[in-house]
């Protein structure tokens, strides 16, 4: 069965009514999505884990994304849809309170992906997580991510601007994390 999402307001509340994914894409519904970041400083340098998505990924197939991703099922909540993908994509399990809230963040855009329309209307919530395992460690859900890698926080934000990484990393996403991170060292 197709899984089921909240249509949501601009603040992320559930409205009472939920769509099947494809019809939220088909549509460009607003729904909910936890994005979470997994921040490590390896030889005092920040860096931040990317993903490579599967090459049959409905949308950005074969592209590097934030270090863990999903829709948020309907019925569920930020931070538990958070926990669960982060074990499912990458085999990390964590507690609500090792999640750092980075903030909240609406956006649309239109695409076509392996020849079908994609309307995407999203309200993410931003965590980070930090946590130092290397690359290889991480168990990796085939179906989902193809591969991981750590990449310096200031080049991977370098490189999304400049077009130099074939990705669907927002830029004002890593921004968000950055001055999450800088913010906690500043107390």
């Amino acid at each position: 069965m197709e899984e089921m999402l909240d249509l949501v307001n601009e603040q992320g509340d559930p409205i009472g009514r939920a769509v099947p994914r494809s019809e939220a894409h088909r549509l460009g519904l607003r729904h909910r999505t936890s994005h979470v970041w997994l921040v490590r400083r390896k030889n005092g340098v920040l860096e931040v884990l990317l993903q490579k998505r599967s090459d049959e990924k409905d949308s950005f197939p074969g592209c590097y994304d934030i270090s863990s991703a999903g829709h948020i099922p309907a019925g569920q909540g930020f931070v538990d849809s958070a926990l669960r993908e982060l074990k499912e994509e990458l085999g990390v399990t964590a507690q609500p309170q090792d999640l750092i809230l980075c903030g909240q963040r609406s956006f649309q855009f239109s695409a076509v992906f392996h020849g079908k329309p994609f309307k995407d209307n999203q309200v993410s919530n931003v965590y980070l997580l930090w946590l130092d395992r290397d690359a290889e460690e991480f168990t990796l859900q085939k179906e989902e991510i193809s591969a991981v890698r750590w990449m310096p926080l200031a080049d991977c934000l370098r490189n999304v601007e400049n077009g130099a990484l074939n990705s669907c990393i927002f830029p004002e996403e890593l921004r968000m994390v950055q001055a999450t991170v800088e913010k906690a060292s500043a107390t």
